[in-house]
């Protein structure tokens, strides 16, 4: 029943709102021939006799609708006079006749929404001729009634005494087929909203499957960042611990180095365990280069990558100015042919006019031959022109697609941008991570403090500023950064046997030192 209301509050509306439009374009009274005034009239029959009850007669059962109209004579007493004038009619033999005379003429008072109003309103009487599930007892009808106060901007002048009302709807098979017409109308548009909703509904769960996986991603990134924060944190505990053991350590040293005649023995054997220490951290300290070199290796490579994506960036630049150059061309050619195309409107257009001259001017048999020669020509020219204007819009849509392949390459060009601004965040990272390193291989060599990557821009001596060409190297005794040209030098350290990488100036004091020494 639902369904029904709804196909007939759909037809009501449909039929309703066409009436109102033709009425309107129309643009004069109407008659009772009118199509769409016989279409609102059935529609609205069918209307009021949803969910009529069945009533017993001495005839048998049947359905009027006469019961509940007449219904508003009680209720407005101004109805009283479309009643009597119902009754009055000679032709009229059935209820359902009176029912349509009454709607006709309560559509010419322009009180038909009005009394429809009154006789809803009361659900007591409705009850009497309506099941619950009728139309006019439920929100539809209210809708309907509504909907009937935009009829009264139509004028209609309906006969009602010269026309059959008891047989009408049997006369006019054609009303039935619109009927049938606007239920398929409301049909397919209650199919493509149930389909509309279902692309709806799974939009929404794609929406909140992607927010789910949001979530996900962001708890794991929290996960990951704690992870390291506690990594980082063992990590500095583990080198301050070595710290304080190393500091112990040369406290020692010392102090057995100013009691060394007197402790020859027990200086033997401190030596020993000293050797063993250096051992393990010669080797902690070639574990440290193997990482410091792969780490290096790792920038190299991505220095690599960063240079092939600048070179995609430069070629995507110059199909970029390429297809600008190729727009303004295109824009250039569009001009041009509007230009045409308006020569040509003009050409037509006074064509039109000679043409229009001919034919009241010429008149005789002779002239008339030369007349169609003439539009012949005419013809072919105008074909031509279509012709010339189907190439053009042709050009057009040429002309817009080269648009959209220009704007896509926009797009991919700030995607390559993206891409590059992450690999030298990630750069940036490496040369951070790689600077702590060093500092932690400083703490081991000489208890320095070196200068952080951050801090240095430019060479110490020659100051050059670094790129990545020109990188930065960390003297393994003054604990500066320098280029590779400044730093080119290798000595043995008192904290390292093996030689190291240091500075011009470094090199040159330790080689003083070593000549004062063995003088």
């Amino acid at each position: 029943m639902s369904m029904e209301r709804t196909n007939l509050l759909n037809m009501a509306k449909l039929s309703i709102k066409g009436l109102i439009e033709s009425a309107l374009s129309f643009g004069r009274t109407l008659d009772s021939d009118y199509p769409p005034l016989q279409q609102f009239f059935v529609v609205m029959e069918h209307c009021l006799k949803h969910g009529l009850k069945v009533k017993k007669s001495f005839l048998g059962y049947n359905k009027s609708l006469w019961g509940p109209l007449e219904m508003v004579e009680k209720l407005c007493p101004e109805a009283g006079e479309i009643a009597a004038s119902v009754r009055d009619l000679p032709g009229l033999k059935t209820p359902l006749g009176r029912a349509r005379a009454w709607l006709r003429l309560a559509l010419m008072q322009k009180r038909l929404a009005d009394y429809l109003r009154l006789l809803i309103t009361r659900k007591d009487l409705l009850s009497d001729f309506y099941d619950n599930s009728a139309v006019m007892v439920e929100e539809e009808g209210a809708v309907i009634v509504g909907l009937l106060v935009g009829l009264n901007v139509i004028d209609a002048n309906l006969c009602v005494k010269g026309e059959d009302l008891d047989t009408q709807v049997s006369q006019r098979p054609s009303l039935h087929s619109s009927v049938h017409g606007l239920q398929g109308r409301v049909d397919n548009l209650e199919k493509s909203n149930s389909k509309l909703i279902e692309e709806l509904a799974i939009a929404k769960n794609n929406i909140i499957k992607l927010q789910e996986e949001n979530h996900q991603l962001r708890n794991e990134n929290t996960i990951i960042l704690i992870k390291a924060q506690q990594q980082l944190e063992v990590t500095q505990v583990d080198v301050d611990v070595e710290l304080d053991t190393y500091k112990q350590s040369r406290q020692g040293l010392d102090e057995m180095y100013n009691e060394a005649r007197r402790q020859l023995r027990e200086e033997c054997q401190l030596r020993q365990d000293v050797e063993n220490e250096l051992v393990v951290q010669v080797s902690m300290k070639q574990e440290m280069d193997l990482a410091m070199k792969l780490l290096e290796k790792d920038i190299h490579e991505k220095q690599d990558t960063l240079i092939g994506l600048r070179h995609q960036l430069d070629e995507v630049k110059a199909i970029n100015v390429e297809m600008y150059t190729k727009m303004q061309t295109s824009d250039d050619g569009m001009k041009q042919k509007n230009d045409i195309i308006t020569r040509l409107e003009e050409k037509t257009n006074q064509i039109t006019a000679t043409m229009k001259q001919l034919e009241q001017r010429l008149q005789l048999e002779t002239d008339l031959k030369i007349e169609k020669e003439w539009r012949q020509t005419l013809q072919n020219d105008l074909e031509r022109e279509r012709d010339i204007v189907a190439q053009l819009s042709a050009e057009a849509q040429q002309i817009n697609g080269l648009k959209k392949e220009f704007h896509r390459l926009q797009d991919e060009n700030s995607q390559l941008k993206g891409i590059c601004e992450e690999q030298e965040q990630a750069l940036e990272e490496l040369g951070c991570k790689l600077s702590e390193y060093l500092s932690i291989l400083n703490s081991f060599d000489g208890g320095q403090v070196w200068l952080k990557d951050k801090d240095a821009t430019h060479c110490k001596l020659c100051e050059k500023e670094f790129s990545i060409s020109r990188r930065k190297h960390h003297c393994r005794n003054c604990g500066e950064i320098f280029c590779n040209a400044c730093s080119d030098n290798e000595l043995p350290l008192p904290a390292s046997p093996k030689p190291v990488r240091v500075c011009d100036t470094c090199h040159a004091l330790l080689l003083q030192r070593c000549s004062s020494n063995a003088t």
